[in-house]
């Protein structure tokens, strides 16, 4: 267990502790936190990559726990109506369409490889933009001079066109490794010369020796 890994696992930790202190009213306790959160996720990147500690455990963990920390959040925000409805449906349906094709691609294929898309990365950047602006209006109190608004619209923006180029990408994989199991040619069972005897050799062999035998 490496340090971007023990950062991973504490952002993971950091979601009930967000969650909580939106529902219960605390919101500029949990701008603090989430943005602490949201920091760690570049952070433990950066010292991966800087330090060559990149692991396949890193590999998967890192996305569940953005997909963790950004769902929760979403889902309490819209739930205490500090975002709309149709906003908070549209990310929890795209995180969904994308684990649930992430295990679907993985059990057919066997040959899933986390490599997040680089809209993929933009839209969780906004997404986690977006939190922190509505923690921070909302808990100081301030005029986010439609900033909110706007970066609502970025984030379906975002969230559409990452979901549908996940499905499209994977859509044409699976599609392109059906098509080569059906071209290629089944291999044949290669015998070894004189390994095997058919009935009809065993039988031949014992003509042979009962005629030597004269």
């Amino acid at each position: 267990m490496n340090v971007p890994n023990l950062i991973t696992l504490a952002r993971l930790g950091s979601v009930p502790v967000v969650v909580w202190l939106i529902l219960s009213g605390s919101l500029m306790a949990a701008f603090w936190v989430f943005l602490a959160a949201a920091l760690s996720d570049a952070a433990d990147g950066i010292i991966a990559k800087r330090f060559n500690a990149e692991t396949v455990f890193g590999a998967y963990l890192d996305p569940i726990a953005d997909k963790a920390l950004l769902v929760s959040v979403y889902v309490s925000l819209g739930q205490q109506e500090h975002l709309e409805s149709w906003l908070v449906i549209m990310v929890v349906f795209r995180d969904a369409v994308i684990v649930g094709g992430a295990l679907l691609f993985q059990t057919v294929t066997s040959s899933l490889k986390m490599r997040p898309l680089t809209i993929s990365k933009v839209n969780t950047f906004m997404q986690l933009l977006l939190a922190a602006v509505v923690l921070a209006v909302d808990g100081y109190r301030l005029d986010d001079f439609g900033a909110v608004d706007l970066l609502g619209y970025a984030v379906a923006v975002t969230t559409v066109w990452s979901g549908g180029v996940y499905v499209i990408k994977w859509s044409q994989q699976a599609a392109a490794m059906e098509e080569t199991a059906e071209t290629r040619p089944e291999a044949a069972p290669q015998s070894v010369p004189g390994a095997v005897e058919t009935d009809d050799e065993a039988e031949d062999s014992k003509v042979v020796k009962l005629e030597s035998r004269k």
